[in-house]
């Protein structure tokens, strides 16, 4: 697991040491608030300018019961120059909210 990654802005980055990507992982924690968190996860072989979506999902927070989302997505992924991660961090209330994402890994 390497950590270079470079910040685009938020909710986006940038994978510059791995141009192909067989697996991620991602956990997403909330202890605090009750909401819905949403994100999408895509990826681009062209430096940004068209994607391919892997997955568009929504979770439902319910401290203390529901408190942890855990993803883990097999891909086939070649000629990688951008994985972009953008959350909604409270989809439900429209409240300002933090987004919740604990752990980004790729393999």
């Amino acid at each position: 697991m390497s950590r270079q990654y470079q910040t685009l802005g938020f909710g986006k980055l940038v994978r510059i040491d791995r141009p192909r990507i067989i697996r991620i992982w991602l956990v997403f924690e909330e202890t605090g608030a009750e909401r819905t968190q949403e994100f999408v996860l895509r990826w681009f072989s062209d430096g940004g300018h068209s994607f391919r979506e892997i997955v568009h999902q929504q979770w439902n927070f319910s401290p203390p019961d529901t408190t942890r989302e855990t993803e883990d997505y097999r891909v086939e992924l070649s000629d990688v120059t951008v994985l972009e991660l953008v959350i909604v961090p409270d989809k439900s209330r429209g409240v300002a909210a933090r987004a919740s994402l604990k752990s980004l890994r790729l393999a």
